[in-house]
């Protein structure tokens, strides 16, 4: 097997983890709150993370000094990320949640042009122009097809964008997954935290075995995620995560009885064409001859 298909194989792993994840979610919010969930999960899943990078030999918290301040804003915006994505999964298909967050290749390509400096050629810019069409169409304003969950769809995008922002920004000396681990530890406490405004209810074996399973597709992703990053190139590799897409369409249909309407499907199709086109240009925006066509 070649290290490419090893890596698209991955990658649709943890595609398939993280849409896994999502449905288990979706499934046992309907009998516990939110904010329980979000701190059962987070804690089974910080410790399975830390164990699972420990025995990689990756588990180190030597941060520098200087990257403090962007671990911090990072983290809250990961925490800003899943209050604004579970509350929107919990309300929505999950298939119109999982195509608005198809959007973040172009959000991230346009983010790091505006806020970093980042060089983005006009047909990166154009695709991303018609990439926010196609949101427009699975977000539908002023339809009857319109929620305010899609805009904390869209606010989850925009902080996943600011988090992307402030990874970029890391010296190389950061641990990458000991930002992870402390990431996943923030993210159950501040769970934790806002439980106590809310009465928790008493989980039956259902109940549990849902939210382990969450934490347990989780920490699947997250491990072929890293793996990803470690075999097959990526220009090649990274198309393959708009496979969530799929999955997310196949278990919205199958558990949730679940199906988009023509426009979103519309939406979706733009979204992933246009992602697809940012990702390769940013590929080929890496050779010598295309930096000076971007230039």
């Amino acid at each position: 097997m070649s290290p490419n298909l090893k890596g698209a194989l991955f990658m649709i792993g943890s595609m398939a983890a993280f849409s896994a994840n999502d449905a288990l979610v979706k499934l046992v919010a309907a009998d516990l709150p939110l904010f329980q969930i979000v701190f059962l999960r987070g804690v089974a899943t910080t410790l399975m993370l830390a164990a699972v990078v420990w025995a990689m030999g990756r588990l180190s918290f030597r941060i520098p000094r200087g990257d403090w301040g962007l671990v911090t804003w990072r983290t809250l915006a990961e925490i800003a990320a899943m209050v604004a994505f579970l509350i929107a999964l919990v309300n929505m298909p999950i298939a119109n949640v999982t195509a608005i967050l198809g959007a973040l290749p172009l959000t991230v390509t346009l983010a790091a042009y505006v806020f970093l400096g980042e060089p983005i050629g006009w047909r990166r810019l154009l695709a991303i122009l018609v990439g926010f069409f196609g949101v427009l169409l699975i977000v539908q304003p002023g339809t009857d097809g319109f929620t305010i969950y899609s805009i904390y769809a869209l606010a989850a995008v925009a902080a996943v964008t600011a988090r992307d922002l402030f990874t970029r920004r890391f010296s190389a000396e950061v641990p990458s997954m000991g930002v992870a681990v402390f990431t996943a530890a923030a993210v159950g406490l501040f769970g934790g935290a806002l439980s106590v405004t809310e009465p928790w209810s008493a989980m039956d074996l259902r109940s549990a075995a849902l939210v382990l399973g969450a934490s347990l597709f989780i920490i699947a992703a997250y491990v072929f995620s890293i793996m990803v990053m470690r075999v097959g190139e990526i220009g090649f590799v990274a198309p393959f995560r708009y496979t969530g897409l799929l999955w997310a369409l196949l278990l919205g249909w199958v558990i949730f009885d679940e199906w988009p309407d023509a426009l979103t499907l519309l939406g979706g199709g733009i979204v992933v064409a246009t992602g697809l086109f940012t990702l390769w240009r940013e590929q080929r925006a890496n050779t010598p001859t295309a930096r000076a066509e971007e230039a």
